[in-house]
């Protein structure tokens, strides 16, 4: 089975899972060292959710099950 990462990577569900778990992760493997971030886990979950939403607008990531997507 090949994987059209492409695809994969413009659809929005799965971008915001990924960037969710790479910010969970990091702020774990933070917490495991002792360090404590200055900047809340949310406050970066909500800028990523904001820069996603702008690629969406813009059409960069789009719904490829979408009727009209242009796929």
């Amino acid at each position: 089975m090949k994987i059209n990462w492409k695809e994969v990577l413009t659809n929005k569900a799965t971008l915001v899972a990924l960037i969710a778990a790479v910010v969970s992760f990091a702020y774990y493997t933070l917490s495991l060292v002792g360090v404590t971030p200055s900047i809340a886990e949310s406050e970066i979950t909500e800028w990523f959710g904001m820069l996603v939403t702008i690629l969406v607008m813009l059409g960069i990531v789009t719904n490829s099950n979408t009727p009209g997507a242009g796929r």
